[in-house]
C-alpha cells in the first residue's frame, strides 16, 4: 500500500555548500580572478585609458580655446571701448569749439551791430542837435520880432506915437 506522508520543517540536505567559500576551489578561483584582471587591465590600459585621455584632452583644449577666445573678445571689447571713448572725447571737443567759434562769431555780430546801432544814434543825436539848435535859432528870431512889434504896438499905445522898426530893434536889443 501506500507510505505514510510525514510533515518536515526541515530543509532537504544539500551536499555542497556556497561555491566561492569551498576551499578546495581558491586556487581555480584565484587563477581565474588573476586571468580576469589582468584582462580588464590591458582593456582599460590599451582601449579605454587612451579614448579617457583624448577626451580629457580634447576638453582641456576646447577649454583653453574658449578661455583665449573669451580674453581675445575682451580685449577687443575693451578696444572697442577705448576707441567708443576717444571718439565720444573728441565729438565732445568738436561741439565745444563749434559752439566757442559760434559764440565769438555771434559775439562779433552782436558787436557790429551794437557799434552801427552807436553810430546810427549818434547821427540821429547830431540831426536832433541841429533841428533843436535850427529851431531855437528860428525861435529866437520870431521871438525878436514879436517883441519889436510888441514895442511898436505898445509904444503907439501909450504915447500914440509911431516909432520905426529899426528903432524898435534897438530898443529889442538893449533890453
Amino acid at each position: 500500500m501506500a507510505e505514510p506522508l510525514q510533515a518536515s520543517t526541515e530543509a532537504p540536505k544539500q551536499t555542497g555548500g556556497f561555491p566561492p567559500f569551498k576551499t578546495d576551489t581558491f586556487p581555480s578561483q584565484l587563477f581565474w580572478l588573476a586571468i580576469t584582471f589582468a584582462f580588464l587591465f590591458v582593456v582599460l590600459w590599451r582601449i579605454a585609458g587612451p579614448r579617457i585621455n583624448g577626451v580629457i584632452t580634447s576638453r582641456r583644449g576646447v577649454i583653453h580655446a574658449d578661455i583665449a577666445a573669451a580674453e581675445k573678445a575682451r580685449g577687443d571689447a575693451e578696444a572697442a571701448s577705448t576707441a567708443y571713448q576717444t571718439a565720444l572725447a573728441g565729438a565732445r571737443a568738436r561741439a565745444q569749439g563749434l559752439a566757442e567759434e559760434n559764440r565769438q562769431t555771434l559775439n562779433a555780430e552782436i558787436a557790429k551791430a551794437k557799434a552801427a546801432a552807436e553810430i546810427d544814434a549818434a547821427h540821429a543825436m547830431a540831426t536832433a542837435d541841429a533841428r533843436i539848435t535850427a529851431t531855437r535859432t528860428q525861435a529866437k528870431v520870431h521871438v525878436i520880432k514879436a517883441a519889436e512889434e510888441a514895442a511898436i504896438a505898445i509904444v503907439a499905445r501909450l504915447t500914440g506915437e509911431t516909432i520905426s522898426p529899426a528903432d524898435a530893434a534897438l530898443a529889442v536889443k538893449e533890453s
